[in-house]
């Protein structure tokens, strides 16, 4: 039977992990990746073609007779990306336009919680700025106020007080700071309790279940300094026992799936739920219509055996007898930041190191903002590396990761040193 010929469309450390994932397929023939990155080029061929440019990443995969398309971030997904490689001809994996909604709006996504009876915070949607700063005042109360769009993760903004969500209504409405993705706002009731990602993949009426992981956004630790796109994850976090994975799957993940086949807009891919475990009960913060980075690289990490029939299950519409399988009890990864992130990341300080890593057992360090340069690797990005460790236990894990970390360097480089503490014996 003739191997398969894979697209994975992204430049980042979780498409670094799926294509390291799917190349151990023995059914892959070859990976392609576009655009990809410095740490991609060493296991696959790189092709630059934007993850915004919808034609030529149809016309790649015509050209290069691609058998599957794994999507990565959610703009192409929202964009339509998979609309038109199925008008072509070609599987991928990954939500319609209409069914990536849940991500693109969030107001959409609501709206589809409270079509579905989803657990989630009391909402009010706004248009109008006016409008939107008189029910913030009226409220009088902690509040989060989210830009209905997609704004690459700094959307949202948590306001302890009247001031700070009066503040964030007038940066995203008043002055666009997000452009027209804040033109629209969703004003929310603040939950408390620790959060939770959790995937699942999806045919349009079924679904596979993966393991939960536990992101940490803020820049430093012990959860302090300014969000980021995440500095590091772990799987599993204990918060999430069996009972509240019985209640994230019959409570959000089935009637969601339910209410989306309904409308006619039947969910394929991943499905991102962000959770807040309140009062031992899940409360759904927000739907991401892709796998979250961190959290692919411990679930890559983790997960045992060939992940391709899942994908092409999933593509094709037909999970029936996908079951899945964990070999790793444990994962953690940890990023290495460049100097300046997550405001102004400075490019071109050069990476040492990486060699010494593969000494470490059961570690991989996933690429991100990375480039070639001189014979050797620069930063490229803000978020330049993702360490990842499997282990017998979360604190082996932790040791090989952080072991592998004090082997890179590169100028200014930043870390936290505390991933997964909400779970690691003190």
């Amino acid at each position: 039977m003739p191997k398969k010929k894979i697209l994975v469309v992204g430049s980042g450390a979780r498409e670094h992990a799926l294509a390291w994932k799917l190349l151990q397929s023995p059914s892959v023939g070859e990976i392609v990746v576009a655009p990809g990155n410095a740490g991609i080029a060493g296991i696959a061929r790189c092709v630059p073609v934007s993850v915004d440019d919808v034609p030529g990443l149809v016309a790649l995969a015509r050209s290069e007779a691609i058998d599957l398309v794994v999507v990565g971030p959610e703009a192409p997904l929202v964009s339509g990306l998979v609309d038109a490689l199925e008008a072509a001809g070609i599987a991928a994996f990954g939500p319609r336009r209409e069914a990536a909604r849940l991500e693109g709006s969030k107001a959409f996504a609501k709206e589809i919680m409270r079509e579905a009876g989803v657990p989630t915070a009391g909402f009010a949607v706004f248009d109008d700025a006016e409008a939107a700063e008189a029910y913030v005042r009226e409220a009088g109360r902690p509040l989060v106020v989210k830009a209905d769009g997609l704004c690459a993760g700094k959307g949202v903004v948590v306001a302890k007080d009247t001031a700070e969500a009066l503040e964030a209504v007038r940066a995203m409405m008043r002055e666009r700071v997000h452009g027209d993705a804040g033109a629209r706002v969703v004003i929310e009731e603040c939950l408390v309790g620790p959060e939770v990602s959790y995937h699942v993949v999806c045919d349009g009426t079924r679904y596979v279940p993966l393991a939960a992981a536990q992101d940490h956004k803020r820049l430093l630790d012990g959860d302090r300094g300014p969000n980021t796109g995440g500095m590091g994850a772990y799987s599993p976090p204990p918060v999430v026992t069996p009972e509240i994975e019985r209640a994230i799957l019959s409570r959000v993940v089935e009637p969601v799936l339910e209410t989306m086949r309904a409308r006619g807009t039947p969910f394929r891919g991943a499905l991102f739920v962000g959770v807040m475990v309140v009062d031992g009960a899940p409360q759904v913060l927000e739907f991401n219509v892709r796998f979250g980075d961190p959290e692919t690289e411990v679930l890559m990490a983790r997960w045992g055996g060939d992940v391709l029939p899942l994908f092409d299950a999933a593509a094709r519409g037909d999970l029936g007898g996908i079951a899945p399988a964990w070999d790793a009890p444990h994962a953690l990864a940890v990023v290495l930041a460049a100097h300046g992130y997550p405001t102004a990341p400075r490019k071109g300080d050069r990476i040492e190191g990486l060699e010494a890593v593969r000494e470490v057992p059961g570690v991989v360090a996933f690429h991100a903002g990375t480039r070639a340069s001189g014979g050797g690797l620069e930063t490229a990005g803000g978020r330049v590396l993702t360490v990842t460790a499997i282990g017998a236990s979360l604190e082996e894990a932790a040791e090989r990761a952080y072991l592998a970390c004090d082997r890179i360097r590169f100028d200014g480089m930043q870390l936290r040193r505390d991933i997964g503490w909400q779970a690691r014996r003190s």
